[in-house]
């Protein structure tokens, strides 16, 4: 059985799958693959560099900052970059044989499809603009603004099989053996 983790900005999904990994269990990080795979595939450099120019990298190394430009532009280039990205990561994670990952955009990128089941990870939205702001030293607004570009965790929560909630009260390791046990008894 697969299992995808998923949840908003700040909610503390690696926080959870760094829990899970206490319990043996290793979780595929999509956002680190893809960062890996951009680095890496002379496939995606190719098709990026088509697609955005031959700023894309320079020196060997990916230029962030002409990427995010084009990125930033439109939906539809963020849409150009994950048709490349995207089908890349859903390979690499069929590929490495793991059982778990974590994507924040499970649903939104449809790597939902090569998982059997959905834990979302959830927690009170000024819980969440809170970390994040303190995380990344940034503005309130601009947490809301990246907050505005995920699916509300109301939706992603009703499309889940589980949900973990993460708001400093409720204890994350109960809720893991809670989850493992049902788990193991879903797949009897």
């Amino acid at each position: 059985m697969k299992i995808g983790i998923t949840g908003g900005i700040g909610s503390g999904k690696s926080y959870v799958c760094r829990r899970l990994n206490a319990f043996g269990i290793e979780v595929y990080d999509c956002d680190r693959a893809a960062k890996r795979l951009i680095r890496t595939s002379p496939i995606i450099r190719q098709q990026l560099t088509a697609l955005i120019g031959p700023h894309t990298y320079i020196d060997d190394q990916l230029n962030k900052a002409a990427v995010a430009q084009y990125l930033l532009q439109s939906e539809a280039h963020a849409q150009a970059i994950d048709r490349i990205v995207h089908p890349a990561v859903f390979r690499d994670f069929e590929e490495s044989g793991q059982q778990w990952m974590e994507s924040a955009i499970l649903f939104e990128s449809g790597i939902v499809q090569l998982v059997d089941r959905v834990v979302v990870v959830t927690a009170p939205e000024e819980i969440r603009i809170q970390r994040v702001m303190q995380r990344d030293g940034i503005s309130r607004e601009k947490v809301l603004e990246w907050m505005q570009r995920q699916w509300p965790q109301e939706e992603v929560r009703k499309r889940a099989h589980y949900e973990i909630i993460n708001d400093g009260v409720e204890d994350i390791d109960s809720q893991i053996e809670r989850l493992l046990t049902e788990l193991n008894q879903a797949s009897k």
